[in-house]
């Protein structure tokens, strides 16, 4: 223990061992596992799973590509985005994460598919042509990362305002009066 005053630093800590949840795909995520590396096969995409949910990753330039093929094939029918988030690994790897949380009405299944793009110039194609309701989140997500989402009509600021300076999501934004204990 470091007393104030005292020159000796702080012992280092160990990080937490963060358990990992297994794999426990329902009835409709094994089938759609077996199904979409055949159905990617040409699109270089990389299938696992994770919790309960297929997962996807997806290079860039193939994004658009492989969004209208999940929308589009009736054995997948992924008609609905539930969600498009950014995640900042820029410290780790010095890249930002894409994800997209998909939905088959029609098939009763879910998944996620991610693509990666880099710390400098954060750019990926805009799914706004596949999914309309890809128009806010792709807004929000450019407001607080800086991710610019090519193709898209409007990425005025939705959730910030006009003059605000910097991005709020990314980890590296100053968090005033914050202190970590």
């Amino acid at each position: 223990m470091t007393t104030e005053g005292s020159s000796n630093p702080p012992a280092n800590r160990r990080e937490p061992e963060v358990p990992q949840a297994a794999v426990a795909l329902p009835p409709e995520g094994i089938a759609l596992a077996a199904l979409l590396p055949e159905a990617l096969a040409d699109h270089g995409v990389e299938v696992g799973a994770a919790i309960d949910e297929v997962v996807c990753t997806v290079p860039a330039d193939r994004l658009i590509d492989v969004c209208r093929l999940l929308k589009d094939e009736p054995s997948l029918k992924f008609e609905y985005l539930r969600l498009l988030t950014v995640v900042d690994y820029v410290e780790q790897v010095g890249e930002f994460e894409v994800v997209y949380h998909l939905f088959s009405l029609a098939n009763h299944h879910k998944m996620v598919v991610k693509t990666r793009t880099a710390e400098r110039r954060p750019s990926v194609p805009s799914v706004t042509s596949v999914w309309r309701g890809a128009d806010w989140y792709e807004r929000e997500m450019h407001d607080l990362f800086g991710v610019t989402f090519e193709g898209h009509h409007n990425l005025s600021p939705l959730v910030l305002p006009d003059d605000f300076d910097g991005f709020p999501g990314r980890k590296s934004y100053p968090l005033n009066d914050y202190e970590e204990w």
